[in-house]
């Protein structure tokens, strides 16, 4: 592997999983000892963070991580949205239904009773994102959908300690997969859309109440202190999402009544 490729992979890890929270200083000369290679592989694989917008340059030599604010979530979302209910449509149409059959029944079974279980329900999500590229077989679309996954990543962070709405992803995800292999690409769309619309919603709820915390306890934090505040640096102001039908037994009764009515 080449010394730009094992920087670039390293400080990507570094800040998906928030070991390098927002804000962090990336010094050039300090990255470059750190991580055991020169500096002109350091700038490579800065400038790819940064083409992916995961670092900011603040200057020739010092480079920070980016940011993620509640305007920044929301506008991947929008993304999000569009990218993943389009490939979810497709997939119900071309996909094999029985792997994603097979998939259903892992969701099905799957726990997020503790960290190694959450681990493991996210490498499931991995394998049912590799199933739906693979079904849609449009390499524009997987691309973009890549590029949101990348940020999706440090987003995710947020859910991790939400119990209550890891289990009701994971029953989201299991209606999507039955969707997709059933070939009903309405009802896989319209399930995408609103697991989507309720990872949002708790994720700006977990942005007020780090928010609020933050102003509770941390008056007098210095700015810009890694202990200040949660992987957003503590965001104010995240707001709400609209109510919407949320449960998985209201998706299937609503796209029953929908054939129906046909």
């Amino acid at each position: 592997m080449r010394a730009s490729d094992r920087a670039y992979r390293t400080l990507l890890d570094e800040i998906q999983t928030g070991a390098l929270p927002p804000g962090a200083v990336l010094a050039e000369v300090e990255q470059a000892t750190r991580l055991g290679v020169s500096r002109t592989p350091l700038r490579e694989a800065l400038g790819r963070l940064a083409a992916d917008g995961l670092v900011v340059q603040q200057s020739p030599r010092v480079t920070v991580v980016a940011d993620v604010d509640a305007d920044d979530i929301r506008a991947l979302f929008e993304v999000r949205r569009a990218l993943e209910e389009s490939a979810a449509r497709t997939a119900a149409q071309r996909g094999d239904g029985a792997e994603f059959a097979a998939l259903a029944e892992r969701f099905a079974a799957a726990s997020v009773d503790g960290p190694d279980s959450t681990d493991d329900y996210y490498a499931l999500i991995a394998r049912f994102d590799a199933a739906l590229d693979a079904a849609v077989a449009n390499d524009y679309l997987t691309a973009a959908l890549r590029t949101v996954r990348t940020h999706l990543v440090r987003v995710r962070r947020l859910a991790r300690d939400n119990p209550e709405r890891l289990a009701a992803s994971v029953a989201e995800h299991r209606l999507i997969a039955s969707a997709i292999a059933a070939g009903d690409a309405e009802l896989a769309a319209h399930a995408t859309h609103v697991h989507l619309h309720n990872a949002l919603a708790s994720i700006l709820a977990s942005l007020d109440h780090t928010a609020a915390t933050g102003s509770a306890t941390g008056a007098g934090t210095r700015p810009g202190d890694a202990s200040a505040g949660s992987a957003t640096g503590g965001v104010a102001g995240a707001g709400s999402v609209p109510e919407l039908a949320t449960s998985v037994p209201e998706l299937v009764e609503g796209s029953r009544l929908t054939k129906g009515r046909a």
